[in-house]
């Protein structure tokens, strides 16, 4: 197999240095193309000062003036970066895409059209997005996110605990509130902005966290000022990026190579619940934490209680089974977490069993 580099910009156009990347070779791919935005004429502010939008080159395809056109040279240009992405991308890897309303719905089609499977469409909502000057709409305050597998049986990463945990132990949804990129995270030159859309951090720190792991390889195809090689190298991860724009190029350079290497991996890898040994209740009878005769209470509120066996089971004035079966019966519930469900009193206190399983887990080790 060819042995991929990594930690690099490729300097080119994003099609044809896609097609020359080894097949099966890259585990994520971060896309921000260009949004096509169909901008007519500057805009500006109330006090009559220029808007700092995007208004280059990289950002129009066809005759602007006549929106079928521009709309075929974008479905072309995006089939064919999509096409040569997903040839890139290993079978269990995983794409995501952003952008907004001028061209999201027609890169989730043409997705689709590929043979994508699309897991989640995130909405990022701009904490402080930038006004409607012109008062005509709406403010724009949100862009999207189209994460997607290879197909539908793909044995895609999502690292679920990392995510709960980013999230002070709440399951994670699909609207994240994030501030655009602003003060010293935004790149200058000469008092402008080096890149007029210019992600931040936040953003590209939960995709890649979410969806991969140390050591793989993360790739950018518009890498812009290098926002996804700063958090993959902060993150552990190994990236490829793909840039035309030398002066993008020569920002992400000095960019990331003033951010120390991660150093100790273990810091950066989501420890997975599913993949930790399987501790039985009675494990924790038998290494002596709780002992037979010992009382556990569903809470603070003790409305119910049962007494632990021996063998590892449970037993309540009117149930036995196990710490699940006994929990949900008391409850006249389907289904029960026993290990978060039932608590055990320490020191006048009451905490959750589940600490005695960590506890095992950790001796373990």
């Amino acid at each position: 197999m060819t042995h991929l580099k990594s930690n690099l910009i490729l300097e080119g156009d994003c099609i044809e240095r896609l097609q020359g990347l080894p097949a099966g070779s890259v585990y994520l791919i971060f896309a921000d193309p260009p949004y096509n935005l169909q901008l007519g004429g500057e805009l500006l502010r109330p006090n009559n000062t220029r808007v700092d939008g995007v208004d280059e080159a990289w950002d129009r395809f066809g005759d602007q003036a006549i929106p079928a056109d521009s709309f075929a040279v974008y479905d072309r240009f995006t089939r064919a970066w999509l096409t040569a992405a997903r040839r890139a991308l290993k079978d269990d890897g995983s794409l995501w895409v952003i952008g907004s309303y001028h061209n999201i719905y027609r890169v989730g089609a043409i997705l689709q059209d590929l043979g994508f499977w699309i897991l989640n469409d995130v909405v990022w909502t701009k904490t402080n997005p930038m006004p409607n000057f012109r008062g005509t709409r709406f403010t724009n305050a949100h862009e999207t996110l189209l994460w997607c597998a290879k197909g539908p049986a793909a044995r895609y990463t999502f690292n679920y605990e990392a995510m709960k945990s980013l999230n002070e132990g709440l399951q994670m949804r699909s609207d994240w509130m994030l501030p655009l990129c602003t003060g010293g995270e935004r790149l200058k030159s000469d008092g402008h902005k080096t890149h007029p859309t210019q992600k931040p951090e936040s953003l590209l720190y939960r995709i890649i966290l979410a969806s991969s792991n140390p050591g793989e390889v993360v790739l950018d195809p518009f890498f812009g000022t290098g926002t996804t090689g700063a958090v993959a190298k902060k993150l552990g991860r190994r990236w490829i990026g793909i840039e035309r724009d030398a002066g993008y190029i020569a920002a992400a350079q000095a960019r990331i190579a003033a951010i120390p290497e991660a150093a100790d991996l273990s810091l950066v890898t989501t420890i997975n619940k599913r993949s930790e040994p399987r501790i039985p209740f009675g494990t924790v009878v038998e290494r002596g934490y709780l002992a037979p005769g010992d009382l556990l209470y569903d809470g603070e509120r003790r409305r119910w209680s049962a007494k632990v066996r021996a063998d590892g089971s449970l037993i309540s004035e009117h149930h036995r089974g196990s710490i699940h079966q006994v929990g949900a019966a008391v409850q006249g519930a389907p289904a029960c977490n026993g290990w978060t469900f039932w608590h055990f009193e320490q020191d006048g206190q009451l905490q959750v069993i589940d600490l005695l399983r960590q506890k095992i887990r950790a001796e373990l080790h």
